[in-house]
């Protein structure tokens, strides 16, 4: 018998509590296995359950080679099962606590699911969230540089620098702490005002295009300085573009919403041993 590819097995092994269960489930006639093994058959359920799991999570095209596969396996887990249950380790208590979970992390998945089919997002809770988003993000984007240090007599000094002629490019290379700008210059690419913590945005609004902040600027990171690039009308995503994201966004706010309030109405005492 030819066991599965390691990639596959791995697969097989991810495999959730759903097609646990279904791999539970008692074989009714010939008709409806893909095997026996000492007279006791592996459910076609449990094999269309496994293929399922393996084409979805792997991207693997169904081919008679991979159904072939599968059964293979099946047939060796069967096997194994049987050994197990002929020396009674379904009895074992530690073997009824890992059930009892999987039995519980089904249910869960089950109630999600079915919640989340019975109060679907619609298309008006995803235009009116889209347009929240839209007026958040305001009319104008702008384009700046930043220049993030430690103290503030830091940024004083490279304020100095930039009186004097340096450039701001060569100097957030040379002194800025944040490591997602400096190797650019400090350039932080366009983003709307809200974007950014309230002080620098602040102080970068309030500049003129090509000017930098004559102060350094506070911030929970520490001291920037701040010199803005261009100001343009905010490019704002179709609908179309976001529509997914929005989906799945207010989906999740739901669910957790949900869950939420049943934990809310649940009495709860917790009791711990010493």
């Amino acid at each position: 018998m030819q066991q599965l590819p390691y990639a596959l097995r791995a697969l097989l092994r991810a495999v959730p509590a759903a097609a646990l269960a279904v791999a539970l489930l008692p074989a009714v006639s010939q008709a409806q296995n893909v095997a026996i093994v000492n007279g006791k058959g592996v459910p076609t359920a449990r094999f269309e359950s496994f293929m399922t799991q393996i084409t979805k999570q792997g991207n693997q095209p169904r081919t008679p080679e991979l159904e072939r596969q599968v059964k293979d396996e099946l047939v060796l887990r069967e096997i194994f099962v049987q050994e197990a249950e002929k020396r009674g380790l379904q009895r074992n208590d530690e073997y009824k606590t890992q059930m009892e979970i999987a039995r519980q992390s089904l249910l869960i998945r089950e109630l999600f699911a079915d919640y989340q089919k019975k109060n679907p997002v619609t298309d008006a809770e995803v235009q009116a969230e889209y347009d929240k988003v839209k007026a958040g993000a305001g009319e104008k984007e702008y384009r700046a540089r930043h220049i993030l240090v430690e103290k503030e007599d830091e940024a004083k000094a490279l304020i100095a620098e930039l009186k004097g002629g340096a450039k701001f490019e060569d100097l957030a290379k040379k002194a800025s702490k944040d490591p997602g700008s400096a190797q650019n210059g400090g350039d932080l690419d366009w983003a709307a005002p809200a974007n950014y913590v309230p002080e620098f945005s602040q102080a970068m609004v309030g500049l003129t295009k090509g000017a930098y902040t004559q102060e350094p600027v506070r911030s929970q990171f520490g001291f920037h300085v701040i010199q803005l690039e261009d100001v343009r009308e905010a490019q704002f995503p179709a609908l179309d573009e976001v529509k997914a994201q929005l989906q799945q966004r207010l989906q999740q706010t739901k669910i957790g919403k949900y869950r939420d309030d049943l934990r809310a109405k649940a009495k709860t005492d917790y009791k711990f041993s010493q």
